[in-house]
C-alpha cells in the first residue's frame, strides 16, 4: 500500500516493497547543503529476491544488490553501492556515497556517514555512529578532509561505539561496545575505552576463516 515508485527505477525479480517505501527518489539538497547536483542522478537499481521494508526510502544513483534486506524506516542515499546478502536494520541512515561489501550486517539505529567504505562480511551492531568531518562545518578547509571510515573485511563494531572520520578499522578489528576510536586500528585486535586502545587480540576461533561455510 501506498508505495512510490520513481520512474526509470530498475526492480529485480521477486523483489517485495513493503508498505509506504519511497524508491527510486531524486535527491534535494539544501541550499546550504556541501552536496550540489545539477543534473538527475541515474535510476535506482535493486537486485533480485531484496526486501525493502515499510516507510524505507531509497534513493536514485544507487546500486542495491541481491538477497538484501533494507529494514523498516532506513534510509539509504545517493550514490550508494550495497552488496549482496547485506542487512541494513530497521532506522538505519546510509548517507550518500558510501559502499557496503556483501553479507555485511548492520544493526538497528546506525549512523553509516558520508563517503564511507565497509567491506565484506562487517558487523556493526546498534546506534554506531560513524563521522566524516573534524571540523563541524567550519572552514573551507574542511572540504579536503571529508571522509568516512574505512572498515575493512570481517571487522567488528560494537554498540554504541563512535568511529571518528577518516579512520581505518582494520580486518577482523573487534571495537567493544561504547568506544571511541580516535586512531586506526591493527588488525585482528580487540579494541576499547574512551579512546579506544588495543586490549589483546581476537580468539582464533572467531576469525573469519574458521567460520566454515557460516556467513
Amino acid at each position: 500500500n501506498n508505495v512510490t515508485i520513481w520512474s526509470g527505477t530498475v526492480i529485480g525479480d521477486n523483489v517485495q516493497i513493503g508498505d509506504g517505501a519511497v524508491v527510486g527518489k531524486q535527491p534535494k539538497p539544501s541550499k546550504t547543503s556541501t552536496v550540489k547536483y545539477e543534473d538527475a542522478l541515474p535510476p535506482l537499481k535493486i537486485g533480485s529476491n531484496t526486501t525493502v521494508g515499510t516507510n524505507a526510502v531509497l534513493y536514485a544513483g544507487s546500486v542495491i544488490g541481491e538477497n538484501s534486506l533494507v529494514a523498516d524506516l532506513a534510509s539509504v542515499r545517493e550514490k550508494c553501492i550495497i552488496g549482496d546478502y547485506v542487512v541494513i536494520g530497521r532506522g538505519v541512515a546510509v548517507e550518500n556515497s558510501t559502499s557496503i561489501g556483501n553479507y555485511t550486517k548492520i544493526q538497528t539505529g546506525a549512523y553509516i556517514t558520508a563517503y564511507m567504505d565497509i567491506e565484506d562480511n562487517v558487523f556493526i551492531a546498534p546506534m554506531v555512529t560513524f563521522t566524516n568531518d573534524n571540523f563541524m562545518g567550519r572552514t573551507e578547509e574542511r572540504f579536503k578532509y571529508i571522509k568516512g571510515a574505512n572498515v575493512k573485511r570481517g571487522a567488528r563494531v560494537g554498540g554504541g561505539s563512535i568511529v571518528l572520520p577518516g579512520i581505518k578499522v582494520a580486518e577482523e578489528t573487534f571495537v567493544a561496545a561504547g568506544a571511541l576510536v580516535t586512531k586506526d586500528t591493527a588488525a585482528k585486535e580487540l579494541v576499547m575505552g574512551l579512546p579506544a586502545k588495543p586490549i589483546r587480540k581476537v580468539p582464533d576461533n572467531e576469525l573469519l576463516e574458521n567460520q566454515g561455510e557460516r556467513k
